[in-house]
């Protein structure tokens, strides 16, 4: 891009006044941003897919760069686009600030969003925060399209299929699914793949055609294949809604995983109303593609800005969204990122909203000089309120994602023990590997939806079967010292959907757009591995109770008092556990030794979880002066 063009964008007006529809005293308000646009029409519809415009009208243009028409009637249920005509090219398009849509999003949609409501909306509240933030990440289709899992045949893979209560697996009800799965396991919150419009799925099409959803098409507006009828714009909103009150109601918030860093094409609604401004441009003007996508959005830009902000902001307040996981966050600015969490602090108190992001990129972009990306590099420049998932635990326990034989710690990998003592705090100050102002920036996980599932990684690197399927034994001891490993690390923990019954997509690492019986939740599973279930719900009620390992404080990294690798695969941690009435001192023993070793303790003990019970808080087993340990299990001791 020259600098002639550049200079251009950025010296394009702001405008901070309202954007989108409005409907007010009887009238129907317009408002487009497009200052390089010679004419701006709108075409009105009587549906959201096929039937002409019934009328047209040009909008009139102001000098701060946005058009505005007003009617005065009331259009709600109506749907529209517009005709942008730019440098003698005319281009259809939605509008950028669309709270709902039509089929597949072509044509926006003016909604008095009060009718959406479900009842009792303006009473919804999120449950209280408890002692720790446990992260579940599920995408909306695959977690009950599942016919096993007993919601109702028309609502699996749908918004109201994650609404129901009461769900349990059709052969043998005994076992809960769906919402009540959720509540019972103990998370405190369901992170939601996108469930934004999203282009890669047909919303007309079959049900059985998936994709993860990183395909963004229309920002403020719900995903339309998970609503029952597509067709109208009102019903995804509703639906949504109900789902996510739902799950406030089953003690549940909600976080929505947010891709603000590219658009499913680069010809979109953004670009066809002011061509080039909200996307990055190399210097010979191509599309900077740091995003693997096609396409980076300029974050830095004063009106991306504002858009990003905006649509955040409106998520929050109209669906009561808990939180936000940025994907790719590492192509974001920091400044837009501490402007989010400060307006998000604002109105709704200091830290009460998650954020958390991916903080690196596909590859390099062109961001404008004078910015710094949100990326591992920039962690001190960001609040401490903005966490990061954090690859250096991931791979030390586990073994690289990016080599099917790399080995970690828990499946018997040859690491540096001493990263482990950066592992358990939080990474806080860390090293080159990674590094925090406090555990509250370290998203601490070892599996999500990209990459190999943790079970698969562990089967790769095991099995030389590689039989995905057969809980195999030594398999399911690894799972558990990871699981335990990492549920006993400051930060808040991440877990994908599944990984508690052994997860499987048979070795598939990238399973964005494979069918669904690859990327399904196998209810049948949660019955066959339910030792590992009960395992994981151990795991995360044992954390709530540990102050040492909840604290997110700066000064957290004080709670160490002893690291003591004792052995080639065994290391001792001992942590100040002060908060809690009952034990002062927690003692983590970390072992990949299959022979006995009998361990020195100073003094007397109580084993609260081993490798095979995760919580023995009812019922410890105590040791004075020693304790025997084979592994592959991770022990802690309090007293």
């Amino acid at each position: 891009m020259s600098q002639d063009d550049s200079n251009r964008l950025d010296s394009l007006p702001y405008y901070d006044g309202r954007l989108g529809y409005e409907l007010v005293d009887g009238k129907t308000i317009f408002r487009l941003w497009a200052p390089s646009a010679s004419s701006v029409l709108i075409r009105l519809y009587e549906d959201g897919l096929f039937l002409p415009p019934y009328k047209e009208s040009y909008l009139e243009r102001h000098p701060d760069g946005h058009y505005e028409t007003s009617f005065d009637e009331n259009l709600d249920g109506t749907y529209y686009d517009y005709v942008v005509t730019t440098n003698g090219r005319s281009y259809e398009s939605g509008d950028p600030y669309a709270r709902s849509c039509g089929a597949n999003g072509l044509r926006s949609m003016v909604l008095d969003l009060e009718r959406t409501n479900p009842e009792g909306w303006d009473k919804d509240r999120p449950p209280k925060r408890q002692k720790e933030d446990i992260i579940y990440e599920i995408h909306v289709k695959d977690f009950t399209f599942q016919r096993f899992s007993g919601v109702t045949e028309e609502h699996r893979g749908k918004y109201l299929g994650l609404a129901e209560r009461g769900t349990r697996l059709i052969f043998d009800t005994s076992c809960k699914t769906g919402l009540d799965y959720l509540a019972d396991l103990g998370i405190t919150h369901v992170q939601l793949m996108p469930v934004f419009d999203f282009g890669s799925v047909d919303e007309m099409g079959s049900d059985q055609k998936f994709n993860w959803g990183y395909d963004p098409q229309n920002y403020n507006v719900p995903e339309g294949s998970y609503s029952t009828d597509p067709e109208h714009g009102e019903v995804r909103v509703r639906e949504l809604k109900t789902m996510i009150k739902a799950m406030h109601e089953a003690g549940l918030r909600v976080v929505m995983d947010v891709v603000y860093n590219h658009t499913y094409h680069l010809d979109s609604c953004l670009f066809r109303t002011e061509p080039w401004y909200f996307y990055r441009q190399n210097a010979d003007g191509s599309s900077s593609n740091g995003s693997g996508c096609g396409n980076d959005i300029a974050s830095e830009r004063p009106m991306v800005h504002r858009y990003i902000l905006d649509s955040v902001l409106y998520w929050a307040e109209e669906y009561h969204v808990d939180g936000f996981r940025f994907d790719l966050m590492g192509l974001i600015d920091t400044n837009l990122m501490n402007d989010i969490r400060q307006k998000l602090d604002e109105k709704y108190g200091k830290g009460e909203k998650l954020i958390y992001g991916e903080p690196w990129a596909a590859g390099g972009t062109a961001v404008k000089a004078g910015f710094q990306l949100a990326d591992k590099n920039a962690m001190a420049l960001l609040d401490k309120n903005i966490g990061a998932f954090c690859d250096s635990t991931r791979d030390l326990v586990k073994g690289s994602n990016f080599d099917a034989s790399s080995l970690g710690f828990a499946n018997g990998g040859t690491v540096d023990m001493n990263l482990l003592k950066h592992a358990v705090l939080g990474w806080n100050p860390g090293d080159w590997h990674f590094s925090t102002k406090a555990p509250s920036q370290t998203i601490t996980y070892l599996s999500s939806h990209d990459d190999w599932t943790l079970w698969d990684k562990l089967v790769l690197t095991m099995d030389e079967d590689e039989e995905f399927v057969r809980l195999t034994p030594e398999v399911l001891e690894a799972n558990r010292l990871a699981a335990a490993m990492y549920f006993t690390m400051q930060g808040r923990p991440f877990m994908l959907s599944g990984e508690e019954m052994a997860r499987t997509k048979v070795g598939v690492k990238n399973s964005y757009c494979s069918p669904l019986f690859i990327n399904r939740f196998d209810w049948a599973r949660t019955k066959e591995a339910r030792t590992l279930v009960e395992y994981y719900k151990g795991l995360i009620s044992l954390r709530k109770s540990i102050p040492a390992l909840t604290d997110k404080s700066q000064g957290a990294k004080n709670r160490l008092l002893e690291f003591r690798i004792v052995g080639k695969h065994t290391v001792k941690i001992r942590l100040d556990n002060r908060g809690d009435d009952k034990y002062k001192e927690i003692l983590l023993i970390y072992t990949q030794e299959r022979e006995m070793q009998r361990l020195q303790l100073d003094g007397r003990w109580s084993v609260l979880m081993d490798g095979e019970v995760s919580d023995r808080r009812k019922d410890p087993i105590l040791v004075d002066g020693f304790i025997n340990t084979r592994g592959p299990e991770a022990i802690l001791l309090a007293r």
